[in-house]
């Protein structure tokens, strides 16, 4: 109660909203910056949990937690730290929880929104480095750079027609979901490649694609016409397994699939095959079901396929970027102001009203 009182006389006295929260971090944020921003406001307390503690310890700190930080890949969070149903029934004063980078993987959101827990992350941080690594793939694919470089290595005295391969200008480049990254792309493409770009998402209208730098097209016209089609949509029910063997069999023959988005989007058994019987031209992939994938995987073993490791967005600019949005979001959110990239903007409502209850009266959420 005495808490409770002090701070609503902050808040009575102050323009500037601030609460004592207590923020902890699976691990690291993605770069040092962030704890450097999160030093200048010393009233909140940060504290680091390591996925290798026993997870009794870890929730003896995430059991007075109102805020957890942590990446949003699925495969870099143990099981017992994702957050879902029984993790936040252990968490009660849990207020937010935030993502790396805009992958929320690791975050049941039903169950956030159900409890009350506000989910965020840090779209178009990193939105740059995926657009530039898509575009390397399609580059990459396109020339066999990879492949020349290995028979290179290995003494090849051959023909350099054997490596012959097509120019980006002037074809058809497909992207399917164009958030801050297919944005991104879709402005390189087309203008500094003279591209033609399609771009499918049910969440944009027609006219805002187009003002993205991109024409509207179904996702049948996409697949119909695209000579190159990047995936830059987020891991949904609705994503999940939405590139199978009809939807590969549909694209054009001998174009090429790139996906910098999430590995479970495409189905990889139905990818191999699209390739193996020369349907499809090549694939560039920076995400796989499970990662890393296992040396003997079928796509691994394709000269076609230039496989990286959830690398996309790992430069040290966005990294630097992630750790600056991450840190800087959430202390605008304990100081009353409103999320800048809310995940589930249905919470809201109840989201404040346990804001209050915990903090007290504020005007400014």
């Amino acid at each position: 109660m005495l808490k409770r009182r002090i701070l609503s006389l902050l808040w009575q006295n102050s323009s500037e909203i601030r609460s004592m929260a207590r923020i902890t971090y699976l691990n690291s944020f993605s770069a040092p910056n962030a704890l450097e921003i999160l030093a200048n406001c010393p009233e909140h307390e940060v504290v680091r949990i390591s996925g290798d503690d026993p997870i009794e310890r870890s929730f003896e700190t995430l059991g007075r937690a109102h805020a957890y930080q942590c990446v949003g890949a699925r495969d870099e969070v143990p099981v017992s730290l994702r957050v879902g149903t029984e993790f936040l029934s252990r968490a009660p004063e849990l207020l937010v929880v935030s993502a790396s980078g805009s992958g929320v993987d690791v975050f049941d959101l039903d169950a956030c929104t159900a409890a009350g827990v506000l989910a965020v992350n840090q779209a178009g941080a990193n939105a740059q480095s995926v657009a530039e690594h898509a575009l390397a793939m399609m580059i990459g694919v396109q020339r066999a750079i990879t492949r020349a470089d290995r028979v290179l290595r290995s003494g090849w005295q051959g023909s350099r027609l054997e490596f012959m391969g097509t120019d980006l200008a002037g074809k058809t480049v497909g992207i399917v979901g164009i958030g801050n990254i297919g944005t991104r792309l879709a402005r390189i493409c087309s203008g500094g490649f003279g591209a033609t770009v399609l771009a499918t998402d049910p969440l944009v209208k027609a006219s805002d694609i187009e003002r993205r730098g991109a024409q509207s097209a179904t996702f049948d016209e996409l697949l119909q016409h695209a000579d190159i089609v990047s995936v830059h949509t987020p891991l949904t029910s609705d994503t999940r397994g939405l590139f199978d063997a009809d939807t590969f069999n549909r694209m054009k023959e001998g174009a090429v699939f790139i996906n910098t988005a999430r590995g479970s989007i495409h189905d990889e058994d139905a990818l191999a095959d699209a390739l193996a019987c020369g349907h499809l031209g090549g694939a560039g992939l920076d995400v796989w079901a499970v990662e890393p994938p296992q040396p003997d995987h079928r796509l691994m073993q394709m000269e076609n396929v230039i496989a990286t490791p959830h690398v996309a967005g790992c430069t040290s600019d966005s990294l630097h970027n992630m750790a600056e949005h991450a840190a800087t979001q959430l202390l605008d959110i304990f100081s009353g102001k409103p999320a800048a990239r809310p995940v589930n903007p249905a919470v809201l409502p109840r989201f404040k009203e346990r804001y209050v209850q915990i903090f007290g009266e504020s005007d400014g959420i």
